[in-house]
């Protein structure tokens, strides 16, 4: 097993799996704090380096912190050094019409402070309504901030081609855009990774399990619907009626278990290889919770997946009836359903934060 990685910046490398975040934030059930941090060190010596959080998931920079901070006590500073965070800065939805400057150097700096870094690696700029306010002069501070040495690079999320080249055409240097990819979900294809090429920045994939809909747990279930009081699920679970039918979601299961036993892994890994394989992507976020994940996480560079493999995924795959539209498209619209599920202020109590703009 020799865990690959990619590289944003000449000095910015990272794992192409990610330790995501989200699953350890609140309302996702419940998170054994002190197992979670203590874990962590075993991605870390496993090769996944880099982790990813938010501003708004409630208390995992402050978790994330507390690791690199034994972690420097314990190993020193050359081990803790190995770890690359990457956060992102969501300011709420109710602010944005006259956000000050001020508020966006707070969140930074917070955000420095929980981590218990001089720097943020990456940080991760989301605007929930750019016909509010002034997003560009926002991210202008964020600039000012990495020019101070705060910030080592600049990225943004839950965006397609229109909202990000707003950015990149005010001479913004972006590495990266995450956004939502998984075999139930393939709007980035649909133009944004081709042009985040042309312009240096990769893609950094969510939602790549599905929140573990895409595992060996829900081949063969029944249709749960939507009553899940994890709001995780509900998300990923109006991903799958996009896809299709409950019955070709199992279909899709049974061919990713089918190739995954063909080469000895988990369905998982397949899920996640398919979407590593993809031309622009330099990384997938998986929300693995704890160590016991871990092998079942570390398949996934274990796994080529062949043209046999490819024209099965292929053959399944097009048949779904969407997710169509832009990416974020669905979830954008305040009204849907996809939208309704979403909470847009939670940075003015950020304690209180437990779902937001993206979901690593």
């Amino acid at each position: 097993m020799n865990p690959e990685t990619a590289q944003l910046r000449h000095d910015h490398e990272i794992s192409r799996v990610i330790k995501g975040g989200w699953q350890l934030a609140g309302d996702h059930g419940s998170v054994d704090r002190d197992a979670a941090i203590r874990d962590m060190e075993a991605f870390l010596d496993a090769g996944i380096t880099t982790f990813d959080c938010a501003d708004i998931y409630v208390g995992v920079e402050e978790m994330i912190g507390a690791f690199i901070a034994d972690l420097r006590r314990r190993r020193g500073a050359s081990v803790a050094d190995r770890v690359c965070v990457h956060t992102k800065l969501v300011p709420d939805l109710g602010r944005l019409a006259d956000l000050r400057p001020e508020e966006v150097v707070a969140i930074i700096d917070r955000s420095l402070m929980r981590l218990q870094v001089d720097r943020l690696d990456l940080v991760q700029f989301f605007w929930w309504d750019l016909g509010q306010g002034d997003a560009v002069a926002a991210l202008s501070v964020l600039k000012d901030e990495q020019a101070k040495g705060k910030i080592g690079n600049l990225g943004v999320t839950n965006w397609d081609i229109a909202e990000t080249a707003r950015f990149t055409e005010a001479g913004f240097d972006l590495v990266s855009t995450q956004v939502q990819y998984s075999v139930l979900d393939a709007r980035p294809a649909n133009g944004l990774a081709d042009w985040a090429t042309g312009q240096d920045m990769q893609l950094l994939c969510y939602g790549t399990l599905a929140g573990g809909f895409l595992t060996e747990h829900w081949l063969g279930a029944p249709d749960p619907g939507f009553a899940f009081a994890n709001r995780s699920l509900v998300k990923y679970r109006l991903i799958i009626d996009e896809f299709g039918p409950w019955d070709r979601f199992q279909s899709l299961l049974r061919t990713l278990k089918a190739i995954g036993d063909k080469h000895g892994v988990g369905l998982s890994a397949v899920a996640t290889r398919h979407v590593l394989d993809q031309p622009g992507v330099a990384a997938a976020i998986v929300g693995a919770r704890y160590a016991r994940h871990l092998p079942r996480t570390l398949e996934v560079f274990d796994l080529v997946l062949d043209a046999e493999d490819r024209a099965a995924l292929a053959a399944i795959l097009a048949q779904a009836d969407g997710p169509t539209g832009p990416v974020y498209g669905l979830e954008r619209d305040r009204t849907s359903r996809h939208g309704r599920i979403m909470k847009y202020n939670l940075n003015t109590k950020p304690d209180d934060a437990v779902l937001g703009a993206a979901d690593g």
